[in-house]
């Protein structure tokens, strides 16, 4: 596995979770959002329109808010590939829900994970669980194989996506083209990827299926954190959402 990763830029275990799990996991979400998103910070909750609860997009940081899904990050074969992948131990980031509303679900713009991170080294992975089938329709996930391999981060700008702030300027090139693979798969279908693979996914277009994943960030124990720069950012992102009024 480490091999591929190592080659790729990323792995996907097809599955990796059994349709009984998935049940469990997807009755889990249900009721966290149904009992825990409600008492969650604003900021940690995106909607595509703050008026319309259907219309869920993202939510952050679920294994700080409930005990269930503070154990599918840390406790679960999900944080032993990624520290198998990294070659040394993984230090839990962030659990995060993902959603691409039937019909209105945006597209994830080309970027490298690791331009939000602010990591020195950029020492990083981040794992993707899909919670139902995706497909080319619906958004499926697409990688540049071995664009983890270039010195430091391509060019990145403000994309205007809500919960994807930046995008690749550059993105587009023969190398990418060549290079793009697309993972659609069934329900339980797992992809990690290090922090610097570029990656991206389409919008929406089905009128009837929605695109619902989980999220897994994981730092190695090896990478350090720029906190200044960090803070600025967050901070110039949260202020350009409110005067938006997406959170």
């Amino acid at each position: 596995m480490s091999d591929t990763f190592n080659a790729d830029g990323f792995v996907a275990i097809t599955p990796l979770f059994e349709a009984e799990k998935m049940r469990e996991i997807n009755a889990e979400l249900d009721r966290y959002i149904r009992d825990v998103m409600p008492g969650m910070p604003v900021e940690e909750v995106y909607f595509e329109d703050r008026n319309d609860r259907s219309t869920l997009k993202q939510m952050q940081k679920l294994s700080v808010y409930d005990e269930y899904f503070r154990a599918l990050m840390e406790e679960s074969v999900i944080s032993d590939i990624a520290s198998a992948v990294m070659g040394e131990k993984a230090v839990p980031q962030n659990l995060q829900y993902f959603n691409k509303p039937a019909g209105i679900g945006q597209p994830t713009p080309p970027h490298q994970d690791g331009y939000y991170f602010h990591l020195s080294p950029c020492k990083a992975v981040t794992g993707w669980l899909a919670l139902e089938p995706v497909d080319s329709e619906n958004g499926c996930i697409h990688y540049v194989r071995g664009s983890h391999k270039g010195d430091g981060f391509r060019p990145h700008g403000r994309s205007n996506v809500l919960g994807f702030s930046q995008g690749l300027t550059d993105f587009g090139t023969d190398d990418d083209t060549a290079n793009t693979v697309s993972f659609p798969g069934a329900e339980g279908t797992f992809l990690m990827h290090d922090a610097r693979t570029i990656h991206w996914a389409g919008a929406n277009q089905s009128p009837t299926r929605s695109r619902r994943a989980l999220g897994f960030v994981y730092f190695g124990e090896s990478a350090k954190v720029d906190q200044a720069s960090k803070a600025g950012y967050k901070a110039k992102l949260e202020a350009d959402l409110r005067a938006q009024a997406k959170i």
